[in-house]
């Protein structure tokens, strides 16, 4: 982690709607989303929230050794997007507490703001938690990794 992470850290960050990122593509094997309106889903859009924070904070970490996962989130989802739509992702960092990183999001389509909430990241040691992740999917038990 750089001495450049710091509270007060704001971004912007666009992303056009495809219709890959609607209901239906979420888990195409659900019958149920299959038949849902095709708006950017729910899931897509926390989703699209983590890359933006990621793309955010790379540069203010030693990118790929060390890297960020998400630990919570927190959004509403109040307004209906389209495809074809342009989604504005503004961010800040509001704290760094050691590895735990905490952001503000807000979020509109250019029609209706879609979203607003909090999102918390935890720096990790990529290949540490590769480490863990491999050794809990060959069945050892591993200590938890947050």
């Amino acid at each position: 982690m750089k001495d450049s992470l710091r509270p007060g850290l704001t971004f912007e960050f666009k992303f056009k709607v495809p219709e890959t990122k609607t209901v239906p593509h979420l888990y195409p094997e659900s019958p149920e989303f299959q038949v849902m309106p095709k708006v950017l889903a729910t899931g897509f859009m926390v989703g699209l929230f983590e890359w933006a924070c990621v793309r955010a904070i790379n540069p203010h970490i030693d990118w790929p050794v060390e890297q960020t996962v998400g630990t919570d989130v927190k959004f509403s989802h109040t307004a209906a997007t389209p495809p074809g739509l342009t989604v504005t992702v503004r961010g800040k960092l509001e704290k760094v507490e050691g590895r735990k990183l905490t952001f503000s999001i807000v979020a509109d389509d250019g029609i209706d703001q879609i979203s607003e909430g909090t999102h918390e990241r935890f720096i990790i040691n990529a290949s540490k938690f590769k480490s863990k992740v491999e050794a809990k999917a060959a069945g050892r038990l591993a200590e938890p990794q947050v």
